[in-house]
């Protein structure tokens, strides 16, 4: 190397300490991952604990200060029939509404799975729903089950299903409210759990496939002796996610009955935000959202394990 070479290699810039270390690997995935950890902190963190600070007092909206009251709102609340019912629909409306997503997803997947003429369009169609806002669409079908303009009602009528004094308040009566919020709930995540399992049944290899057509197995066999187990753990995801937006959600509900009638559609969601927004009792309504935490924390930990032994065996 000459001088001139020497001269040249002392000029070039040295990397700077941020370049240095973005060029380690034992600090590139922490720097990479940080704005995502620190952003969930604040969004949720911060109003986690901040929610278990407010169930452990008295504080309510306007309260200039606030008074440590142990467990009072939590036993208080626990007492009252209204939670109780809530705590009951919250199952009802998520594992009913869940089961129907998970039975109805796995029809569309495997009638995806197949080729044909206009796939694409049907695809686009079914994800519509996960893709528009629910808000807009809950409100449309406000519209569509109302009690006097309801074209469902309609439809029956001039099929001859019902006569003129037989329809149905769809959200007036206990039992055919639940089942429409419950309805429409599967409406809303049909889209994202199709595409999950349309995802499990694409990942099979095709060799297991042609081995099952060429053993004469029909279709219920393969489906339920192969397909289904060897996708279990996929399911099982699909059935978690599921189960968290149903216990976490608030807007169809919202949007229809507003918990009612008679409370007969009330879900904790629902109850934290009546008690604690409108009602103006945060520390009650705080009390009521924390009962979420360990229910969604069991059937997540439950799930998990069921879907690491299934990818075990």
């Amino acid at each position: 190397m000459d001088a001139r070479q020497e001269t040249l290699a002392l000029e070039e810039p040295r990397p700077g300490r941020l370049a240095a270390l973005v060029d380690r690997e034992e600090w590139l995935g922490p720097l990479m991952i940080g704005p995502a950890v620190l952003y969930v902190v604040l969004v949720v963190g911060v109003a986690f604990f901040l929610a278990i600070y407010y169930s452990f007092s008295n504080i309510t909206v306007g309260a200039r200060d606030l008074q440590f009251v142990g467990l009072r709102n939590f036993t208080s609340v626990v007492a009252t029939t209204k939670f109780q019912t809530s705590l009951w629909n919250t199952f009802v409306f998520a594992f009913v509404s869940q089961a129907l997503v998970i039975v109805l997803a796995n029809a569309l997947a495997l009638a995806l799975f197949k080729e044909f003429k206009g796939k694409w369009l049907v695809r686009l169609l079914i994800l519509l729903p996960w893709v528009a806002p629910i808000s807009i669409g809950t409100i449309g079908f406000l519209w569509i089950l109302d009690s006097t303009y309801s074209p469902v009602n309609w439809t029956l009528e001039a099929l001859g299903l019902i006569g003129p004094e037989g329809w149905f308040m769809w959200l007036g009566v206990p039992h055919l409210a639940m089942g429409s919020v419950i309805a429409i709930h599967v409406w809303r995540l049909l889209p994202l759990a199709t595409v999950i399992l349309l995802a499990g049944l694409s990942s099979i290899p095709r060799d297991i496939h042609d081995a099952v057509a060429i053993d004469g197995a029909g279709f219920w066999r393969h489906h339920l002796q192969i397909t289904i187990p060897l996708i279990r753990p996929i399911i099982l995801v699909a059935f978690l996610f599921g189960i968290v937006f149903a216990f976490t959600d608030m807007i169809v509900i919202f949007v229809l009955t507003r918990g009612g009638p008679y409370d007969t559609t009330q879900v904790l969601t629902t109850l934290a935000f009546f008690t604690g927004i409108q009602g103006g009792d945060l520390a009650e309504g705080a009390a009521i959202a924390l009962f979420l935490f360990p229910l969604l924390l069991a059937a997540a930990i439950v799930f998990l394990r069921i879907a690491r032994r299934a990818e075990v065996t």
